[in-house]
């Protein structure tokens, strides 16, 4: 098992949407940033690739790569599935918090849960997002930006194979030199 957290913010911005876990919301102000700045999803993102000790999405989606330019981030998500896959990876789940004075989350959350275990192959029942304020304090409070943080757990498809138990030393509990 291996376990990720990510934490992502953008700066709220006049002249751009706002995407927030691939839900576009209707709000006079968006996020700024190289692709479509979706906090969420970088947040889970960085918490997916670090559990996989690959990086952060700088490493793989740098922002002085034009290829990325406004890009859908539920598509760099896609993106880290599909690496995560690459390496034998499965995720278990993800919990995630958006924080953000305004506008409210909770009408988006069930989209935003569906989208996320749409792009990495998961049930939406392994997928949890929650939203908070932080009672006007603060730059999310002063609704300067907003920030997401997320966790999540992987599993390796190798573990509990039948290599992985042979070269197993004992002691781990759960395999068979333990019987």
């Amino acid at each position: 098992m291996r376990i990720g957290m990510g934490y992502d913010v953008h700066r709220l911005a006049e002249g751009r949407a706002l995407v927030i876990g691939g839900v576009e919301i209707a709000h006079p102000l968006g996020l700024l940033g190289h692709s479509d700045a979706d906090v969420l999803l970088h947040a889970v993102m960085d918490a997916l690739l670090g559990a996989a000790g690959l990086g952060d999405i700088g490493v793989h989606f740098p922002d002085t790569d034009a290829a990325y330019k406004g890009i859908s981030s539920v598509k760099l998500l896609v993106r880290v599935g599909e690496l995560l896959e690459e390496k034998g990876y499965v995720v278990e789940n993800i919990d995630a918090t958006v924080i953000a004075q305004k506008p409210k989350m909770r009408p988006y959350i069930a989209q935003m849960q569906e989208n996320i275990a749409k792009a990495l192959k998961m049930s939406a029942g392994q997928v949890n997002v929650k939203a908070t304020t932080e009672e006007g304090l603060g730059f999310t409070g002063t609704q300067e930006g907003i920030s997401a943080q997320a966790v999540c757990l992987l599993t390796s498809i190798y573990e509990g194979s039948a290599a992985v138990a042979s070269s197993c030393a004992g002691g781990c509990g759960g395999c068979p030199k333990e019987s």
